[in-house]
């Protein structure tokens, strides 16, 4: 049996009988295992002689489930942690620090649904970065640390990726076939029919060249407002613009946005959209 799998099966084992059966309905402690080895390999960083990983990781859950982990999140998180430093010495990555996890309650979450946010971290003053993994087994205690060779590394307190959300399958499958990938949120903008993806945390709308979304309209401020997210929520912001901003005609200076709001800045209407494909 691999590394990982056996990882997988100690946690899995967290949760054998009752409450095993409990989180049939809820997130799935292996599932988000498996999430968050994939969020490391989707937001890998490529430097000269290295690919580069984060070192850090939010998973955000339902208040139902973070209240199904609660006998138990100290030694998940271990696990998970675990797991992704096999995962990362598997493929051969490179870490600045060895892998952290932590877990938070969303409210804007329902049972079954998770997030996951990415960042990397600037290890303590003194500490050269982890170099590659390799194939060896976890050893106890952890691989310590050694001087890395100068090469072009990510920047250092790097701001958490978007957060991707899940949403588990209702049941745990008992025919030995893998259930399907759970499909992630698509966020956009629409603008003149227009639909602009939101891929990253902050997005800024304004008429400025340097604008992320750039509306050609006299009324719009150079930065004129910001989409923010936060957990598995999308706040919008004004930025002091000079004309304001509405919220499905309420003027606001902050409001939290739900699928189908209408932006109004300046002239242009903005539908805020957010659904899985």
């Amino acid at each position: 049996m691999s590394v990982l799998r056996t990882i997988e099966s100690k946690i899995e084992g967290l949760f054998e009988g009752v409450f095993g059966r409990a989180f049939r309905a809820h997130v799935q402690p292996v599932e988000l295992a498996r999430k968050l080895a994939k969020e490391m390999d989707e937001h890998r960083s490529v430097s000269v002689s290295r690919v580069y990983v984060p070192n850090e990781y939010t998973v955000y859950l339902s208040p139902g489930d973070r209240q199904q982990f609660a006998s138990y999140e100290g030694s998940l998180i271990g696990e998970l942690q675990e797991y992704l430093t096999e995962h990362a010495r598997r493929e051969g990555y490179a870490l600045l620090t060895p892998p952290r996890v932590s877990i938070t309650t969303d409210v804007d979450l329902v049972i079954g649904e998770f997030g996951i946010a990415t960042r990397v971290a600037q290890p303590e003053e003194g500490l050269p970065p982890l170099p590659p993994a390799s194939s060896a087994p976890i050893p106890a205690p952890p691989t310590p640390l050694v001087p890395a060779p100068p090469a072009a590394t990510p920047a250092l307190d790097s701001a958490p990726a978007a957060t991707m959300i899940y949403r588990s399958p209702p049941f745990a499958r008992e025919d030995g076939v893998a259930p399907p990938e759970p499909e992630r949120e698509v966020v956009t903008l629409t603008v003149d029919g227009r639909a602009h993806p939101i891929t990253s945390r902050s997005v800024v709308i304004g008429r400025s060249r340097e604008a992320d979304i750039r509306l050609a309209d006299v009324n719009v401020s150079r930065r004129h407002a910001e989409i923010v997210q936060e957990g598995a929520t999308y706040w919008l912001v004004d930025l002091g613009s000079t004309n304001g901003t509405d919220v499905n005609g309420r003027r606001v200076t902050r409001a939290k946005l739900a699928d189908g709001d209408r932006i109004t800045i300046g002239a242009t209407d903005i539908v805020f959209g957010r659904a899985l494909p």
